[in-house]
């Protein structure tokens, strides 16, 4: 199987991505976007552009009617979703292959399996993974409820089930504050995901947040591409990503990409994913946590260390492609850096939408951009915050973070406001620096 013509489902620095791997591999690109994208660079970039509905992502980006018309009007014979918006709808994945469309990313069981946290907690405690066991809410008394919450001992943290990229998700630090904090975000998971199961687990007071890369085809070969560290957190979302993980000693980096291994073996999974491990710095245990069915943002720190580029495996799994490669053949270099370029007031945290006066993209050895504005173009209010993604790669941690303090004083986005100052401020900060922090990182040092 060859595709000859890709329709990216997405939009900003994602489908950017995606469209410059495609060009590579010799593929045609079709492009969605809403009204309020028509300006957007993945739409200029593309071979074909489809406008798919106005600027709410739930009549655009969400639509799958408009969405599978624009694959069947232009012909693509695939579909890649990319991160967020539909990329792990098992509904959309199914509606796929009902119209003859290839769905660039896992099998429909293994999204509905791995979507599921409880269901997906289950199935690594048979894969022999260590599990932080969840106490499920639904169907149950309160009083029953919050017994189970007592034996955990505080702090504990609510988690919607269908939830993910960080959020559904409510630490609880008084009991009293359990039973109510319950009511609402059932109430907001149904809203937000459409499922209103919730579980509740225990809260690692001195967490690291690392996951592991992993690279499955569909002839049951299954590689890692080595762990990332995303341990810098704002509520629950990812803001600095870097591998490998400062945290991990070479035996415990062993042990940790081997579950993900047998995870990923245990599920026939088929895809690029991530395995998602809470690791407990006071006990240097590391628990399973989930399983993302779709390519990551804080993808390229991988492929700058491995060389490997994450969409196009991607891509050649759905083409039913073997992997070229085995464990042994795969090399990993030095260290590598992402920070998340957001538009957003640093202070406050507020989106800062608007039009760029002017844009400089930092440069210079081991310095990678991926982004989707230019001067002049318009940051619309409808959407994800994020304007890219400044990476860098170097021999040392130590090189790392002094390549990245270079790059982020050199980038200048006149006309809006970023989280550039933000990033600055962390990567200088001596706790960052001594790999002295857990997720509570922001709440703790920068207040």
């Amino acid at each position: 199987m060859k595709f000859k013509k890709i329709l990216i489902a997405n939009r900003g620095e994602i489908a950017v991505r995606i469209l410059r791997t495609c060009k590579e591999m010799g593929i045609e690109t079709v492009c969605v976007h809403s009204t309020a994208d028509e300006n957007s660079l993945h739409v200029k970039l593309a071979d074909e552009s489809v406008c798919i509905g106005p600027a709410k992502s739930t009549a655009s980006y969400l639509n799958i009617p408009s969405i599978l018309s624009a694959a069947e009007i232009t012909g693509a014979e695939a579909i890649h979703p990319g991160f967020g918006f539909l990329s792990e709808n098992k509904e959309f994945s199914s509606l796929c292959k009902k119209w003859g469309i290839v769905f660039i990313g896992p099998n429909e069981d293994c999204i509905e399996k791995m979507g599921d946290k409880i269901f997906s907690k289950e199935l690594a405690k048979k894969a022999g993974l260590p599990v932080l066991c969840p106490i499920e809410v639904k169907n149950r008394k309160d009083e029953d409820i919050v017994r189970d919450a007592e034996l955990l001992g505080l702090p504990v943290l609510i988690k919607a089930s269908a939830g993910g990229g960080g959020r559904g998700m409510k630490k609880i630090d008084d009991m009293n504050d359990l039973l109510p904090s319950l009511k609402r975000m059932k109430l907001e998971a149904k809203a937000g995901f459409g499922d209103d199961t919730l579980f509740i687990e225990k809260y690692i007071t001195n967490p690291r947040h690392v996951e592991v890369q992993i690279l499955a085809d569909k002839h049951g070969n299954v590689v890692h591409l080595g762990e990332r560290d995303c341990t810098i957190q704002r509520r629950f979302q990812k803001i600095i990503e870097e591998s490998p993980s400062p945290v991990l000693k070479e035996e415990k980096r062993q042990e940790i990409c081997k579950a993900a291994v047998d995870l990923t073996k245990y599920v026939e999974y088929d895809s690029v994913g991530t395995v998602e491990f809470l690791y407990d710095q006071d006990e240097e245990k590391f628990y399973f946590m989930e399983m993302n069915t779709r390519i990551q943002v804080e993808h390229p720190i991988t492929e700058e260390r491995t060389k490997i580029d994450l969409i196009a495996q991607q891509i050649k799994s759905a083409m039913e492609e073997k992997l070229s490669f085995s464990q042994d053949e795969i090399v990993f270099t030095g260290h590598s850096l992402e920070c998340r370029l957001n538009a957003e007031d640093p202070e406050t945290q507020m989106p800062s939408p608007g039009k760029i006066l002017h844009y400089y993209r930092p440069a210079g050895i081991g310095v990678r951009i991926d982004d989707f504005i230019y001067s002049g173009y318009k940051v619309p209010p409808f959407y994800d915050s994020m304007l890219g993604k400044v990476i860098v790669h170097a021999l040392t941690r130590e090189e790392c973070l002094e390549r990245m303090n270079r790059a982020l004083e050199e980038v200048v986005i006149d006309g809006i406001k970023t989280n550039a100052p933000l990033h600055i401020k962390i990567i200088n900060h001596p706790d960052f620096r001594g790999n002295n922090y857990s997720t509570n990182f922001l709440q703790e040092k920068m207040n």
